[in-house]
């Protein structure tokens, strides 16, 4: 874990991403990089009268102070060095830049912004960056205040043996010292009879691999019933104080489906812990 990268647009919950890197940064000395994303539109008629061209160079200017300002912060209050990279880009594009050229191992975001409603930046900008990235997403939820982790669930259905995706999980909890927890749902309305037993059957033996492969030995699984995953998710990660929920992305049509605001039921449980989305390959 070399480099975080933390999209910023100055709000308080991009406050509380900017603050768990920070914090991060001490127990694992990673380096972080603030970026700020100002997507510019132009128009023939006012860009050849300047007036477009104007104001893009008064917003990238005030852009810079502010990165300044925070980034200066943060080296007097924490002695912690930052970054900073501007792009005129949408946020998802920018980030696809600032992935090239400063190579990040982790990209921590906030979970909505300053430009308004928490459904609509919550199914645009974070998913537009979820599901699609090559790069692990810590996600950090608006209201969340930073503690250190300690205890991390792997939500799965799929019993990941790939190392990439294992091996960032592992590392991370390594480096937090954290315990890991396999949690595998089966919905009892929907899934057949022989899921059930297959599921239960498959969580011990891949408990086994785990444990064997990554030298988990306080590592434990365990098989989540329920008719919702959310709200199943949500009350195990609330009787078992979970500090990360752990997923990984497949399909984007989930992804969509998963942070789609007209949802009878939303996942409440991300305003209470941060969820680790970590790309399949």
């Amino acid at each position: 874990m070399k480099r975080i990268l933390v999209p910023t647009d100055f709000s308080d919950t991009a406050e509380n991403a900017i603050d768990f890197a920070v914090q991060t940064s001490k127990i694992f000395p990673a380096k972080i990089t603030l970026l700020h994303s100002y997507e510019v539109y132009s128009s023939f008629s006012t860009d050849y009268l300047g007036v477009n061209r104007e104001f893009t160079y008064s917003m990238l200017n005030d852009i810079e102070k502010n990165l300044d300002e925070v980034k200066n912060r943060i080296l007097k209050q924490h002695g912690i060095e930052v970054d900073t990279f501007i792009s005129t880009y949408p946020l998802y594009n920018a980030i696809e830049k600032a992935v090239q050229e400063k190579k990040p191992d982790l990209i921590i975001m906030g979970t909505l912004g300053a430009s308004g409603i928490k459904e609509k930046i919550w199914g645009s900008r974070t998913s537009s960056v979820i599901g699609k990235t090559k790069i692990p997403v810590l996600v950090i939820p608006d209201s969340y205040k930073w503690s250190k982790p300690k205890k991390m669930l792997l939500a799965t259905n799929r019993f990941q043996k790939d190392p990439e995706i294992l091996r960032f999980l592992f590392e991370l909890a390594g480096l937090y010292m954290a315990n890991v927890q396999v949690g595998v749902f089966t919905d009892t309305d929907n899934d057949k009879a022989e899921t059930f037993i297959e599921n239960k059957q498959k969580i011990a033996e891949y408990e086994d691999f785990l444990k064997s492969t990554y030298y988990e030995n306080t590592l434990t699984s365990n098989h989540l019933t329920g008719t919702d995953f959310r709200e199943t998710i949500q009350d195990y990660i609330s009787q078992n104080d979970i500090d990360i929920l752990v997923m990984v992305t497949y399909q984007t049509g989930f992804w969509k489906r998963l942070f789609n605001p007209s949802m009878t039921k939303k996942m409440s449980y991300h305003t209470e812990v941060p969820l680790l989305a970590i790309p399949g390959v």
